[in-house]
């Protein structure tokens, strides 16, 4: 396939169902090489299967794509490694890094035992982590490299899955961070936060309506997100964020999916409230108690409703 990623060699994590599949065929018929790596887990985490990333190498091949399979868990730091280190020994190089495994996890807090929240966390978290750490020398040996990291909008808009949840929003603070660690070696770091019917939809939607129905959250937030479209519709904008005229962006978290594309702002001082401390001392609480609820809080709405 020609392109404008001909070329370039891409690594995506988790792509042997869904979102990551429809990334990894999208950077194939762009012109990229593609490691697909897939443990091939249930939403659960359980259960390993060779299949799901074995037949999306088979289908970028047919279309005269060039892609390999990879089974390694981005949990495991040491696997993590070799997912990287395959795209060396395959296809000579690492430009492109797309991290999208990940599973969902227990819903409520009640439902989390330390060790399945730890789980979450260390495959969507640290799973990022291991993969950016071994890929970023390799980056930096090029003075060039694009990471995209995936989020969720349950990051900003939850509804419950507490360690999900943190995880994402833990990747957000990641990307962040990296974005500014990286960009002197010509890395760019951004985050998507994609939508699409995957087989995540079913758990989400039918847990989602039960909240609606209970008045948990509000029709607004229902209602924010089509739920329903195909994922090819998220990968422009992950491929917007490979070209030229991305060559500047890093830092940034983009929502894509169906016919959306939107950017979430970064989190910063909204509204304020001073006082002269050095003149006038600390605030007293019976001070913020006057002031706040009129100030900061004036069109704040209670967590349930959000």
């Amino acid at each position: 396939m020609e392109g404008f990623l001909s070329g370039k060699v891409a690594v995506v994590t988790g792509a042997g169902r869904g979102i990551g599949r429809a990334e990894a065929i999208a950077l194939a018929q762009a012109g990229a090489s593609v490691i697909v790596n897939d443990l091939g887990v249930e939403l659960s985490g359980s259960g390993e299967s060779q299949g799901p990333a074995d037949e999306v190498v088979a289908e970028i091949i047919a279309q005269g794509g060039r892609a390999a399979a990879n089974y390694e868990s981005v949990a495991d730091f040491a696997g993590a490694g070799r997912i990287v280190q395959q795209a060396i020994d395959t296809f000579g190089r690492l430009d492109i890094l797309v991290n999208n495994a990940g599973i969902l996890g227990p819903d409520t807090l009640d439902e989390h035992s330390p060790e399945e929240f730890n789980r979450v966390i260390s495959i969507h978290l640290g799973g990022t982590f291991n993969t950016c750490k071994h890929a970023a020398p390799h980056m930096k040996a090029q003075n060039y490299g694009r990471i995209i990291n995936t989020v969720s909008n349950a990051w900003n808009l939850p509804t419950g899955r507490v360690g999900y949840a943190a995880a994402k929003g833990g990747i957000v603070s990641l990307t962040w961070a990296l974005a500014w660690e990286l960009g002197q070696f010509g890395i760019n770091v951004n985050a998507i936060a994609p939508f699409g019917s995957t087989r995540m939809l079913a758990p989400g939607l039918a847990r989602e309506t039960k909240m609606f129905q209970e008045g948990l959250i509000s029709k607004e937030r229902f209602y924010k997100t089509p739920v329903r479209p195909d994922p090819v519709y998220m990968t422009a904008g992950l491929l917007f964020l490979l070209t030229e005229e991305a060559a500047e962006i890093s830092g940034c978290v983009i929502r894509a999916g169906g016919g959306k594309v939107s950017r979430f702002t970064h989190p910063d001082d909204s509204i304020a409230v001073w006082r002269d401390y050095e003149k006038d001392g600390p605030w007293e609480v019976d001070q913020l108690r006057q002031i706040l609820p009129s100030t900061l809080f004036a069109s704040s709405k209670k967590a349930p409703h959000l």
